[in-house]
C-alpha cells in the first residue's frame, strides 16, 4: 500500500497519538486503514512516539504512557500535538486581543501559534517569558526591516530574563521580578493542565511560581489550552479557575468536560464551533 504523501510524518504521529489517548489503545492494523498508509509507516510513526516517551508499544499496537505529574515535556515533543486545535485556539484568542493593548504571553506551543496571528495587531506592548514566542516578533521585524524599515504599528516585545525550561520559557526570580513591576490588560496562558480539583497547573516549580506572578499583574487572564489538557494535572497549581475570565478550547472537548465547565466562572470559547446562541 502506498503510503499518503498528504499528511506530514508529525501530523500523522499526532493523529495517532490523539486516538490512543481518546480510545486507550490502537492496533496497528487499524491505523494502516485509518490513515491510508503502509505496515511499515504506522510501525515507524509509533516507534518515534514510543523514544519520545508519549506511548507505550504492544503486542500489535500501542496504548498510552501514563506520565508522573512532575514530568515536562519539551518544547518539539509539544509543537507536534493537536496541530490543527492549536490553529483554531490561535484564531479565536488573537480576537481578544485589542489594538493598542498591553498583553502577556506565557511559554508553550499554543502561545507560539497565538503569538504568530496577532502579528496582525496594531500597537501591541508584548511582554513574554517564552524565547520562541519573542523570536516570532523579532523573525517579522527583521523581515520588515529588511523591506525598508519596521513595519507600521508593529509590536514592541519585551522578553524577560530568567532561567530557560524544557519548554524554552524563562522562569525563576529574574521573570519573576521582571513581571511584578508591570500590568497587563490581558495574560494569555497556556497549562500543562486543566481541572475542577486543582485548577491550572504545571510539572515546573519555578514555571508556576512565574505563572502566579503574570496572573496577578493581569486584568484579564486568557486560557489557551486544547481538550487534551483537561483532566491533567501537574506537580504545582498555580491558579483556581475562578481566577480565569475566559478559556478557549477546542471542538474536541468532551460533553463531559462541557458540562462541568457549565457550572465554572470562566466563559468558555470553543475554537470553530458557532456559539449556541447565534442566529440561524
Amino acid at each position: 500500500m502506498s503510503d499518503n504523501q498528504n499528511l506530514l510524518a508529525e501530523q500523522r504521529r499526532a493523529l495517532i497519538l490523539d486516538e490512543v489517548r481518546r480510545r486507550g489503545g490502537v492496533r496497528v492494523n487499524e491505523l494502516t486503514r485509518r490513515l491510508n498508509v503502509s505496515d511499515m509507516t504506522v510501525r515507524r510513526d509509533l516507534d518515534a512516539l514510543a523514544r519520545q516517551g508519549m506511548v507505550e508499544k504492544v503486542h500489535g499496537g500501542a496504548v498510552p504512557v501514563s506520565e508522573p505529574s512532575a514530568h515536562e515535556p519539551g518544547f518539539e515533543a509539544k509543537s507536534a500535538l493537536e496541530l490543527s486545535a492549536k490553529e483554531d485556539i490561535a484564531r479565536a484568542a488573537a480576537e481578544m486581543a485589542a489594538p493598542g493593548s498591553a498583553i502577556a504571553l506565557a511559554g508553550g506551543t499554543t502561545a507560539f501559534a497565538l503569538a504568530q496571528r496577532l502579528l496582525d495587531v496594531p500597537d501591541l506592548t508584548v511582554v513574554t517569558n517564552s524565547v520562541r514566542v519573542a523570536d516570532v516578533f523579532y523573525t517579522a521585524q527583521r523581515a520588515a526591516a529588511g523591506g525598508g524599515g519596521p513595519r507600521p504599528g508593529s509590536a514592541t516585545v519585551v522578553l524577560t530574563g530568567g532561567v530557560r525550561t524544557p519548554s524554552d520559557t524563562l522562569v525563576g526570580p529574574v521573570a519573576d521580578a521582571a513581571i511584578r513591576s508591570l500590568h497587563f490588560d490581558v495574560l494569555f496562558l497556556g497549562v500543562h493542565g486543566i481541572s475542577v480539583e486543582a485548577g491550572l497547573s504545571t510539572p515546573n516549580l519555578a514555571e508556576a511560581e512565574t505563572n502566579r506572578h503574570f496572573v496577578r499583574s493581569a486584568r484579564r487572564v486568557v486560557v489557551v489550552a486544547d481538550h487534551t489538557k483537561w483532566g491533567t494535572v501537574g506537580l504545582s497549581s498555580f491558579a483556581s479557575l475562578d481566577q480565569v475570565a475566559v478559556l478557549v478550547t477546542d471542538s474536541g472537548l468532551s460533553a463531559a468536560a462541557r458540562a462541568e465547565f457549565a457550572e465554572l466562572p470562566p466563559e468558555l470559547v470553543v475554537a470553530g464551533e458557532e456559539p449556541a446562541d447565534a442566529d440561524i
